[in-house]
């Protein structure tokens, strides 16, 4: 039976009305509310939920704001992840300076994460930027309800609707452009001319080349094994006999790190070979592009590729897949 009883601030002035809801087999739930017409209708609410058996506690998530859940997200969840969290945190960060940060967890909705879209494409951020915002808000409603012991929460990120994605780039190797490239990168240190290369003939990702240690290379074999990919699986990628070249011109190491290079120092120096060689809007993800898009070229079958690429579905696939089209027209007869 629910007991309603007002409450009064220090000058004896009355500031609203507290209600408790007691209830065999249940714990105590208590509330205060600034009409009585409130207090007894959330009262109502409670009552009959745990009637009917599908009361779940609200107090955690009604005594939490979000600022608290992301400073415990920070802390338990981000140090988890392949990168320590390190893409994550920035999220997260700019998640704590939103005004949607203060409201208790239990009272955010739809529309409060549809207006923190709005203030990010205000703010010039890209549809893909946001879509990792909102991912990542997703997920810690889940580890909420799942892990602290807020099992009452509705996931608001799953009821708005996300920014949609530009067409994935299509942009590939034209004309000369791929030896002015390996020309620019090899006056500058033929070790990024090497990388370059091994991207254009293995399609692996910038992070899985610059992680290479010959430890995962078997020259012999004419693979390289892959421990931990992004999509979180063991992959084996075969060498062709260009990348066996390349990989066997290269000087050995103390360390058993294939590169000097790191991945920033790469990134750095590949922008400067792309300018010195005159070439327009060419990404070093463009090269993986490049890559797959010849493996459908040398006739290797969507299963194949995905097997050598690690795309984890068809569709992923279908992105980085523009064949030229004299190529195609030539095997048409």
């Amino acid at each position: 039976m629910a007991g309603v009883s007002a409450v009064y601030d220090r000058e004896g002035e009355h500031i609203g009305w507290k209600v408790s809801v007691r209830k065999k087999g249940f714990p105590p739930q208590f509330k205060t509310f600034r009409t009585k017409a409130d207090a007894l209708a959330w009262a109502a609410v409670v009552e009959s939920e745990m009637v009917r058996g599908v009361w779940r506690d609200r107090s955690e998530s009604e005594s939490t704001t979000l600022k608290e859940c992301l400073a415990r997200y920070a802390t338990d969840v981000l140090p988890e992840r392949k990168d320590g969290g390190r893409h994550g945190a920035s999220f997260l960060l700019q998640w704590q300076g939103r005004p949607i940060a203060s409201r208790y967890m239990s009272s955010i909705r739809g529309q409060d994460v549809a207006l923190a879209i709005k203030d990010m494409e205000a703010e010039k951020k890209s549809p893909n930027t946001i879509r990792l915002h909102l991912a990542l808000l997703s997920h810690l409603f889940t580890v909420a309800r799942k892990e602290w012991g807020m099992e009452n929460l509705s996931n608001p990120v799953e009821l708005v609707r996300k920014p949609r994605l530009p067409q994935g780039r299509d942009r590939r190797l034209i004309g000369d452009e791929e030896t002015r490239l390996l020309n620019a990168c090899s006056k500058m240190n033929p070790e990024i001319a090497a990388v370059v290369r091994i991207a254009i003939e293995t399609a692996m990702r910038q992070g899985e080349i610059m992680g290479m240690t010959w430890a995962m290379v078997n020259l012999p074999a004419r693979t390289v094994m892959l421990p931990d990919t992004k999509n979180g699986t063991r992959r084996i990628v075969p060498l062709s006999t260009a990348a066996v070249e390349v990989l066997t011109k290269l000087p050995s190491r103390l360390d058993g790190k294939v590169w000097n290079y790191t991945q920033d120092g790469l990134k750095a120096m590949y922008r400067k070979a792309v300018a010195r060689a005159n070439i327009d809007n060419l990404t070093f993800h463009d090269l993986r592009h490049e890559a797959t898009s010849r493996l459908f070229e040398k006739g290797f079958n969507p299963m194949e590729v995905s097997a050598i690429t690690g795309h984890k579905t068809l569709q992923m696939l279908k992105r980085y897949t523009h064949l030229k089209a004299e190529d195609l027209a030539k095997r048409m007869g």
